[in-house]
């Protein structure tokens, strides 16, 4: 698996869309104790490890590296209500006017695409207008940076009142930072070009909500430098003369890849160490905290390309959905306004009244419980829905610990005849 995103049906089904190397994977989250996979949207050519898609009025857009792919379009509405799934689904439309592409970022308030390292423009920006989904066309383009990996387009509402209300392009280009206007898509205006020290190569990144900073990865530099991961930040209140403000230099190795944010946090793929979840409330005094993580390859936190692609966190739910790249589909929620970490073998805290630890679990299992009705059951479930252990409970409150040597190594699910205090997943090693 690769990228993903994310889409929500006007009743507030939550869908995710997940590229994997053969097409594209659609989910129903809505339940995410019990996802259903809808189908596989198969490659318009050949299998690619880079497959990334977005999404604009109802349509998700999808593009790959693989040689003649150009860009596939499929009716969400289509998907969500699919009878009798898993199906194989076609494209609702198609654009043709390049092969391979990289990356795609859409700005959905303008209703244009930006696909982006495509063999057109230099590899740079190609601006697709998409206000009609089914009928994409060429509208413009951008080679004045350069090849750009990552893009994020917005109507910009930040501190500069020199471009407010223009149509602003935050690109990151491998080898340097460049901000463009893209207002006129016949005549695209590149603002500025930005490099730092250590620079080794700039791959994604995102805007906080006000559109007064801008947060960037660097995916190499932790295996050429030897460096723990690092989140670049950039004080761009003057477009014309963005300050690089330094770094945030995480607790691991791992190289990072995919950021973005929402509110005060920022949700991080970061290869090994999996999902890591930051506090960006004060990136103004140039200080990053580290609220919590899920880490998809507890095995490992070393640089390198294995592990969490990237992840989805604007479900209206809370939900938050990780690809990992041979793990599969993940689906995490923050808890008590922490996401726990699942390699200090700490309880996971619940907001209800039901925890498990260490988690992972090696050969034992800590269960604690509160809350109970009387004559209620615990019960353990494998991630296919197969009952595996029916627990023994005495008592409202109480604790168990159990056996898991057992257990085959993977995922399980605890959950309760007491409907109130939900379920709990747990990893066994």
């Amino acid at each position: 698996m690769n990228d993903i995103w994310g889409w929500t049906s006007a009743d507030g089904r939550e869908l995710v869309i997940a590229g994997r190397s053969s097409g594209t994977a659609f989910v129903d989250i809505t339940d995410p104790l019990n996802p259903v996979y809808l189908g596989n949207l198969p490659t318009h050519s050949s299998t690619s490890l880079w497959r990334d898609m977005k999404v604009y009025n109802d349509y998700a857009f999808i593009v790959s590296e693989a040689g003649g792919h150009g860009m596939q379009v499929i009716d969400l509405n289509m998907v969500i209500n699919t009878e009798n799934p898993p199906v194989e689904f076609s494209e609702s439309a198609y654009y043709g006017g390049f092969g391979h592409c990289h990356n795609i970022a859409i700005n959905e308030e303008s209703g244009f695409a930006y696909a982006v390292g495509t063999g057109n423009f230099s590899g740079g920006l190609e601006i697709i207008d998409i206000s009609n989904p089914l009928e994409p066309t060429l509208a413009g383009g951008f080679d004045g940076g350069g090849y750009v990996h990552d893009a994020q387009i917005v109507n910009y509402i930040g501190p500069d009142t020199e471009y407010q209300g223009r149509e602003i392009a935050f690109c990151c280009n491998g080898g340097s930072f460049v901000i463009a206007d893209v207002t006129l898509k016949d005549d695209v205006e590149g603002i500025v070009m930005k490099v730092y020290d250590n620079l080794s190569y700039v791959h994604q990144g995102w805007l906080t909500e006000d559109q007064r900073f801008f947060l960037q990865n660097d995916e190499t530099d932790e295996v050429g430098f030897g460096f723990n991961t690092r989140t670049h930040m950039w004080d761009i209140a003057d477009l014309d003369n963005p300050v690089y403000l330094g770094f945030y230099e995480g607790p691991v190795a791992s190289s990072d890849h995919n950021l973005y944010i929402l509110g005060n946090t920022g949700y991080m793929s970061n290869y090994g160490s999996g999902l890591r979840v930051i506090d960006v409330s004060d990136v103004a005094n140039s200080t990053i905290t580290e609220i919590g993580y899920f880490d998809i390859e507890p095995a490992s936190n070393n640089a390198g390309y294995y592990g969490s692609w990237s992840n989805y966190p604007y479900f209206s739910s809370g939900n938050i959905a990780l690809t990992s790249m041979a793990g599969g589909l993940f689906i995490v929620a923050l808890q008590d306004g922490l996401l726990t970490g699942v390699e200090e073998a700490n309880p996971l805290q619940s907001s209800a009244a039901l925890s498990v630890g260490p988690n992972p679990a090696d050969s034992e299992l800590n269960i604690n419980w509160t809350g109970l009705e009387q004559n209620s059951s615990l019960f353990v479930f494998s991630s296919d829905g197969r009952l595996i252990k029916t627990l023994p409970v005495f008592g409202k409150s109480g604790r168990l610990t159990i056996s898991v040597n057992d257990l085959p190594a993977g995922m399980y699910f605890l959950k309760s005849s007491t409907a109130t205090i939900g379920s709990k997943s747990f990893l066994v090693h």
